[in-house]
């Protein structure tokens, strides 16, 4: 509707190559996190906690850059930050059996305490300090081209690459090999899976610390690969908007993918969108939001979770 009220002006502002990057760019960290859920969910355990572990990621990610001088030990820092948090995680739910949406719920709500403190006591709560190593982009195109390849897929940073590729390797592993068929057994039919000798405890154990590792990645590509710079809750929700992700693709990777670049392309736009209204400026950030809503509402189609997702397992 708006582009067929636009002027021509408007609509090259707006509908651009570099729309495809930006969108690439918002999806990416969705991406990790909704892979990172679909290893979870899949072995059996609900993880509300991916915007936690996205946040953790995010703010040990660049504090670990800023330490060592090195976004590649700061990305290793910000997994294990993840890693650990979905450790507590999955203690609550496998090993105490806690309600796992509760868990999850107290699990974010401990990631922003934690992140919050350190960022009062290791940076007054001020801005992180300029220049710290960052995630590099990948050159395939000239500086000087201004193809439409060179805006949209020319100069994209190196996760973007390393999440699209993970795309189709977590489709290997879930449902080619011989773990992922453990994961998907204990995520149907726990019980079954114990009867042929597979420790369910353990599988679900990594499966959810791979889960906070992922999502971490994703928050980390917030700090030290894209915005340079931490802010409180950064994350700003995104962990939700990748859980919403991972139900509307069906707990499989391609969907959570084009999901994910679907939240991705509406961040995009509702960035964009203010040259055709300042006064609903605002108004536009609200898009991706409302969208997630409409997916998690089954509005385009019923899913299917795992038939043993979010049932505590007790061992006989």
């Amino acid at each position: 509707m708006l582009a067929t009220r636009s002027s021509q002006a408007n609509l090259d502002e707006v509908f651009t190559a570099s729309l495809i990057a930006s969108m690439l760019v918002f999806a990416t960290p969705l991406t990790f996190a909704a892979i990172g859920g679909m290893f979870s969910e899949r072995s059996g355990v609900v993880n509300i906690g991916l915007e936690g572990m996205m946040l953790m990621g995010a703010f040990w990610g660049i504090w670990g850059a800023d330490k060592t001088g090195n976004w590649f030990f700061g990305v290793l820092i910000a997994m294990a930050a993840g890693g650990g948090l979905a450790l507590v995680h999955a203690f609550f739910a496998i090993q105490l059996r806690a309600d796992q949406i509760v868990g999850g719920t107290a699990v974010n709500f401990l990631a922003l305490g934690i992140t919050g403190y350190f960022f009062v006591q290791l940076y007054h709560g001020e801005n992180v300090p300029t220049g710290i190593s960052q995630i590099p982009n990948v050159n395939l195109a000239s500086d000087s081209s201004h193809s439409f390849f060179a805006s949209s897929f020319g100069h994209l940073n190196l996760m973007i690459w390393v999440a699209i590729a993970l795309v189709p390797l977590s489709y290997i592993v879930m449902f080619k090999t011989p773990i992922g068929l453990r994961i998907r057994s204990c995520g149907e039919h726990p019980r079954a899976a114990e009867t042929v000798g597979i420790n369910v405890y353990a599988v679900r154990y990594g499966a959810v610390i791979l889960s906070g590792m992922l999502a971490a990645m994703g928050g980390a590509l917030l700090t030290v690969g894209y915005l340079n710079t931490y802010n409180e809750n950064v994350t700003a929700g995104r962990g939700f908007i990748a859980l919403a992700a991972l139900i509307f693709g069906n707990w499989r990777p391609f969907g959570a993918f084009g999901a994910a670049c679907l939240f991705g392309f509406s961040t995009a736009l509702a960035f964009r969108l203010p040259v055709y209204s300042d006064s609903a400026a605002t108004l536009f950030q609200i898009l991706p939001y409302v969208l997630t809503l409409v997916a998690v509402a089954g509005v385009i189609g019923r899913t299917t979770p795992p038939a043993a997702d979010g049932r505590p397992y007790k061992k006989q």
